[in-house]
């Protein structure tokens, strides 16, 4: 019994894993730091909105500084093309889905380096400066709504790169 044409041989060996195990966690911690971006986005607007004090929580997650979590995104195509490499021509830059992943990628990361992360940045100045808890400003509901808006997008396009993973049409 021979093999089958045209069905191709999944790769493996440790490097290959290693590799995987890398890619899929970057995507993973990426998931969740729009996760979490979203959801404090979304409870400043709330919190916002009732002209309620913002919990230490919230302040503690726009507290300033780059959110390096979040720039894990750039490892997904990188270890993406480590994996490309290590197929041996199993895959390869042809296939659609891996085209379509490098699509939605270009995406996230213009969505993200666009949007998301100059909005979040805009929150921690301003809520750093914000006296007694107290913030009013049409500028923090409007970088708020930007920074929650983003990160949905964004989390929708990084779910959709790894569903079209997973499938490999």
């Amino acid at each position: 019994m021979g093999e089958d044409v045209g069905v191709h041989h999944q790769p493996d060996g440790p490097a290959f894993d290693v590799v995987l195990i890398l890619h899929v966690g970057c995507v993973v911690v990426g998931l969740t730091t729009t996760v979490t971006g979203a959801v404090n986005a979304g409870r400043l607007v709330t919190l916002l909105r009732a002209a309620a004090p913002l919990p230490d929580a919230v302040r503690r997650y726009f507290r300033p500084g780059v959110n390096w979590a979040g720039r894990s995104i750039y490892g997904i195509p990188l270890f993406g093309f480590g994996l490309l490499a290590l197929s041996h021509g199993v895959y390869g830059l042809r296939d659609g889905w891996v085209m379509g992943g490098l699509a939605i990628l270009v995406g996230v990361v213009l969505i993200a380096e666009g949007v998301l992360w100059p909005a979040e940045r805009k929150l921690q100045v301003s809520l750093a400066a914000a006296v007694g808890g107290a913030v009013a400003e049409e500028s923090v509901r409007r970088d708020a709504g930007a920074m929650m808006v983003a990160a949905t997008v964004t989390l929708a396009l990084l779910l959709a790169g790894s569903a079209l993973m997973v499938v490999q049409p």
